[in-house]
């Protein structure tokens, strides 16, 4: 039996199937109850969490290259085949695509330009497939490493706060930023049952920095008032609140903002010029990228930074540049938006000698129809088939996993042709979740025995059977 078989049994028999929306019982009261208190459970685990009982599935060795992660997360699914995994297809593509040839790979620098000379930097995975073709669906997924629509996928925690909570022990006592940060994220998965301060901190970056992290009456104000409020009800805020383990949580987030104000470390993370935000491609995004570079450097203890760019769900008028019906309305903009800030953040972080350090995970939540543009809208359409782009964090640079190649007449880029990886299979998002792990130095077999279903949660689902696995190749 081949792992490719093997694989496929085991999914089979172990993996919940996902029926489409139209396919689903109708959500009853009793549905709603039961799953709104299964999410609430976590809120009341509190430090149960950190300190619960876990095994292991599997004697597995993480890598432990890797100090944080910075997550771009490019929803809507840009298209592989005029990206990562680039076509060209004679009367199709236009011409100022301008592909040119970089060893193994194919870049069409009219959109790619700068990310051209980080080639050496990157592993490209071309024979990578989602599980699911509708966006909110592919998205949780992608986020969460598992199916939302299972059992534990609804009280599943972000990826991010997986991270956040197994490092959690390595935190120094100076280090005063969250652990998990979304830029420009606010559709970011969340803790799940985990505590809420295991969650994503969403913000947007602004020049003038962290909102609110000054009091507008000043320093030794804000200090009084602190110690005035301390006075009053710290007791009921503490760990061993006589009013739960919940408020203590709140508590900590109570700290945990307190050492956010008035911090220099904010300031040095979060405030950026004109000069610094024209180098990342003065957008939102860039000024995103480039605010987490700086809060990589200030090692403030964030170990999970997502990046969200939406506008890459180009159903229609993916080459017309005149098309403006929507702000994102062409794939010229997003790569436009995409390219010079992806391209200064991995030189920056070189010089600084932050990337052996930190791994960076670039990825839509599917991929894009291949060959021919549809006849009525002239766009592409959802496709499982669909790329992941790592780099630093012990990534080896300059390398392509797997490939692709056509498959019932659908075009070059429909179907993976060569795995590229020791399972010989196409990489899914669990393998890249587990990936990342590894390179944190997270053991992905992990089970918890604190979940509110009691079924024991999988950092890596069914890891028992060992179906999912990192890419050792990507590694250097």
């Amino acid at each position: 039996m081949t792992e490719r078989e093997r694989f496929d049994r085991v999914v089979a028999r172990r993996h919940r199937s996902h029926h489409t929306f139209f396919e689903r019982p109708h959500r009853t009261r009793r549905h709603f109850f039961r799953d709104t208190l299964t999410g609430l459970g976590g809120f009341f685990l509190g430090q149960q969490l950190v300190e619960g009982d876990t095994s292991s599935a599997g004697a597995v060795a993480p890598r432990g290259t890797a100090r944080q992660v910075i997550f771009l997360f490019l929803r809507g699914a840009p298209s592989h085949v005029d990206t990562f995994d680039f076509k060209e297809i004679s009367g199709i593509t236009p011409t100022d695509f301008q592909p040119e040839q970089f060893g193994d790979v194919t870049l069409p620098v009219g959109l790619l330009q700068n990310t051209s000379r980080v080639l050496d930097k990157l592993t490209i995975i071309r024979s990578a497939q989602a599980w699911a073709r509708a966006h909110p669906l592919a998205q949780t997924w992608m986020q969460v490493g598992r199916n939302p629509t299972s059992p534990t996928g609804r009280i599943a925690p972000h990826v991010g706060s997986i991270v956040a909570i197994e490092r959690d022990a390595d935190r120094r006592p100076d280090q005063a930023f969250p652990a998990f940060i979304a830029l420009n994220a606010d559709r970011a998965s969340g803790p799940g049952y985990f505590p809420v301060e295991y969650g994503p901190f969403r913000t947007n970056p602004s020049p003038q920095g962290l909102g609110s992290a000054i009091h507008e009456d000043g320093e030794s104000t804000f200090r009084e008032r602190w110690l005035l409020l301390n006075e009053l009800d710290r007791p009921l805020r503490a760990q061993d609140s006589p009013l739960g383990a919940h408020v203590g949580g709140m508590g900590e987030l109570y700290e945990g903002a307190h050492r956010l104000m008035f911090n220099p470390a904010v300031e040095a993370a979060f405030q950026f010029d004109r000069e610094e935000s024209a180098r990342y491609g003065s957008s939102g995004f860039g000024n995103a990228v480039l605010t987490a570079r700086k809060i990589v450097e200030q090692d403030q203890g964030t170990r999970f930074i997502q990046i969200d760019l939406g506008g890459w769900d180009h159903h229609s008028d993916i080459y017309n540049q005149q098309a403006n019906v929507a702000p994102n309305s062409n794939i010229y903009r997003q790569t436009s938006v995409f390219d010079p800030a992806f391209a200064a953040l991995l030189e920056d972080l070189e010089a600084s000698g932050k990337l052996e350090e930190t791994l960076i995970v670039v990825c839509g939540e599917f991929g894009r129809t291949p060959g021919n543009l549809s006849n009525a809208r002239i766009g592409r359409d959802h496709y499982l088939q669909m790329f992941y782009v790592l780099a630093g964090g012990g990534i080896q640079g300059g390398q392509v996993i797997g490939a692709t190649n056509d498959a019932g007449g659908r075009g070059p880029g429909a179907f993976t042709v060569e795995p590229g990886w020791s399972r010989g299979r196409d990489i899914r998002p669990e393998d890249v979740e587990a990936t990342i792990y590894s390179a944190m130095g997270i053991d992905w077999t992990t089970v918890r025995y604190d979940d509110p279903l009691g079924r024991g949660f999988y950092y890596i689902p069914v890891a028992d059977d060992d179906v999912y696995a990192p890419i050792e190749e990507a590694f250097a």
